[in-house]
């Protein structure tokens, strides 16, 4: 079958492959990132010690922020390499630094055992997984993309949101078991190096998959031609106005995403007064129902549009930010739970008109330095500092739904840029490029 024809007519094997290889990928970065955060308080301790444990969750939440400073060059890097030699080889790539930077924490030496050292090693992992997290998600939205038919684009890409809040669900479960299972002690000693050592067997095998499958069609027509020379040039020239609107609407992705994902569990703990196994039980049922109702919103995106969908998140994010808070901060389990799923549904929705806008919006020549460059700009910005800025917002205000206003405030600045950005449900992925392709192949 022609290359031209793959992405209406796919084979459904291979796309499940594409998929199952994206997502365990994509699993992966955020399995890491999620366990960082969920260990916050254990991680501050053992390489941020102080007296005021206030400061030292601040300083530990500042590391977390300092791996997305590190996405955007590795956006950078990996888009620009991803659009000249191929989206499969950077991504086989990526999978492999992500899991190996992970292990290394689980093995770092604490800052009571070689000093200051330990504390700079930590960040330097940490550097090396935002470098490579940087190339690893909008790559992957591409590479599934690109091999998705039109009109069920949204369905497919879909998955990757999905993969990721389960990869949140099985870090905050891991923890629970950890915390849960092993004495005080033990948990403090050795217990929560575990979680980061799962890394490991992970990563070979999101190596493995990747390194087996073929590049997508729509790069290997562009390949037949000539590849962009300078994709980050004629990325800024032809696509900024698209990429400020789309990185507007990634804002509210960004710290929604966070906020739900790693800091409520700390809130819960810190203002409601939870213990661990409490707060990470709640957050494991709110990220198992988050990735349950990422395929239904796919297929909803997929039926009104791209610029409803990131609309509604907007207005579900503004709407249910407060309430998720006020139930959040309750002495009761359920309604925690209650709290954390109303904030999940705009989550969902954002990241899902996300995943697939990555891709949709920009033409196939700069398309992964175009996406991945928009999306680690905007997540740095709102989504690594989401931790430390809530943590911040209610040291300095004694306002424990200041997180919430501050959501609120963001959500807005999605809403009006989700109304500007153009409708791609069904659109072809390069018209230009595939008007050629059709007057080539007639």
């Amino acid at each position: 079958m022609p290359d031209s024809e793959v992405a209406e007519h796919p084979d459904s094997a291979l796309l499940r492959r594409v998929v199952i290889a994206a997502a365990l990928g994509n699993f992966l970065e955020w399995f890491d990132f999620a366990v960082y955060g969920f260990m916050a308080t254990l991680i501050g301790k053992h390489f941020f010690p102080s007296d005021d444990p206030t400061t030292s969750l601040l300083q530990t939440f500042a590391v977390f922020a300092v791996a997305f400073a590190l996405r955007p060059i590795g956006g950078l890097v990996c888009g620009v390499l991803g659009d000249r030699i191929g989206r499969k080889r950077v991504l086989s790539l990526t999978v492999l630094f992500i899991g190996a930077s992970t292990t290394v924490i689980g093995v770092l030496p604490t800052y009571q055992e070689i000093g200051i050292t330990a504390t700079l090693l930590l960040c330097l992992a940490r550097a090396v997984q935002g470098f490579s997290a940087g190339g690893e998600y909008a790559g992957a939205c591409t590479y599934v993309v690109e091999h998705a038919p039109a009109k069920r684009r949204a369905r497919y890409s879909s998955f990757l949101p999905s993969g990721t809040f389960f990869a949140f669900a099985v870090a905050a479960g891991v923890s629970f078991a950890v915390s849960s299972w092993m004495s005080p002690a033990a948990l403090d000693s050795w217990g929560w190096r575990i979680p980061f050592l799962v890394a490991a067997p992970v990563a070979l095998l999101g190596f493995y998959i990747r390194h087996r499958l073929s590049e997508t069609p729509m790069f290997r027509n562009l390949s037949a031609d000539t590849p962009e020379s300078a994709p980050l040039r004629g990325a800024f020239r032809t696509q900024l106005r698209t990429m400020l609107l789309l990185g507007g609407v990634i804002s509210a992705s960004g710290l929604s995403f966070y906020t739900l994902t790693t800091y409520m569990s700390t809130y819960v703990e810190v203002v409601g007064k939870q213990s661990a196994p409490v707060a990470l039980l709640a957050s494991v049922l709110a990220l198992t129902f988050s990735a349950a109702l990422s395929p239904f919103a796919g297929r909803i995106s997929d039926r009104v549009g791209r610029k409803v969908t990131a609309a509604a998140a907007g207005i579900a994010i503004l709407v249910t930010a407060i309430p998720a808070f006020l139930l959040a901060g309750q002495d009761s389990l359920g309604l925690i739970v209650l709290g954390q799923c109303l904030l999940a549904i705009g989550v969902v929705l954002s990241l899902v008109a996300v995943a697939v806008l990555l891709s949709e919006l920009f033409p196939t020549r700069i398309r992964y330095t175009a996406s991945a460059l928009t999306y680690n700009i905007a997540y740095t910005l709102f989504g690594g500092t989401a931790p430390f800025v809530a943590t911040f917002l209610i040291s300095q205000t004694a306002n424990q739904l200041s997180p919430g206003f501050y959501l609120m405030i963001v959500s807005v600045l999605a809403l009006v840029c989700a109304l500007f950005i153009p409708e791609t449900a069904g659109s072809p992925l390069d018209p230009r490029s595939e008007r050629r392709q059709s007057l080539a192949q007639h």
